[in-house]
């Protein structure tokens, strides 16, 4: 009798502990974290500490709202002692991983445009503006050309100025989340660099209009690869 017991006891732990498994494996990923967690007696604040990202990340992961990264989600496997593959399904780990691809499309685009922007500055030095001198026109820099009406210098220098200054603030502000400046900053650069092609073609600058437009080529193919 003792044995019979002890073999049905055995069967239905084994079949409880199945059914466990098997709901595990069907909750989604927010859930199971949340479960986790708690059954390791941690707060967001002490999970978020332990994987070195912040409060609101947590938060957001155990709302469904994202998933964390590849590097967070090794990071989550070895603090509770699970694989990867329990937390997430092979369609959610391929989605986490386009996901970040896109990312670091992105991330490289908004360098690359910032580097465009501060290449501007080249023009404050390099002989590319057309000035008429005696009897002859003369190649200056931006910071040399006198010999024109203040009305047009002065677009010159504010426009190159502005677009290096932009530039700059990509490249600073690289990782800054606000949703309107991660819309917009790409598109505001782009117009610069529109602005500066039709200034500098309406102030009779060919060599200048032509090194502004082969940033502009640059930008819209990476634009365009992006999208």
């Amino acid at each position: 009798m003792n044995l019979l017991a002890d073999y049905l006891y055995t069967i239905c732990t084994s079949e409880h502990i199945h059914k466990l498994g098997v709901k595990y494996k069907s909750m989604e990923f927010n859930d199971k974290l949340q479960q986790l967690r708690k059954q390791k007696n941690l707060t967001q604040e002490e999970l978020a500490e332990a994987l070195y990202v912040s409060r609101t990340a947590i938060s957001k992961w155990e709302s469904g709202r994202g998933y964390p990264s590849i590097d967070s989600l090794k990071a989550i496997s070895k603090l509770f002692s699970v694989s990867v593959d329990e937390l997430l399904s092979g369609e959610e780990l391929i989605s986490i991983a386009e996901m970040e691809n896109k990312e670091k499309a992105k991330s490289f685009s908004d360098m690359v445009f910032g580097i465009l922007d501060c290449t501007m500055a080249m023009l404050f030095f390099l002989p590319l503006f057309g000035q008429q001198g005696d009897d002859m026109i003369y190649m200056v820099p931006l910071i040399a050309l006198t010999d024109v009406p203040a009305y047009i210098r002065i677009p010159y220098l504010v426009l190159v100025s502005l677009t290096v200054v932009f530039g700059i603030t990509i490249l600073a502000f690289q990782n800054f989340q606000n949703r309107l400046w991660m819309k917009s900053k790409l598109l505001i650069s782009l117009m610069l660099s529109i602005l500066n092609v039709l200034i500098f073609i309406s102030g009779g600058q060919p060599y200048v209009s032509v090194f502004v437009f082969c940033l502009l080529i640059i930008k819209g193919v990476l634009l365009i690869k992006q999208r």
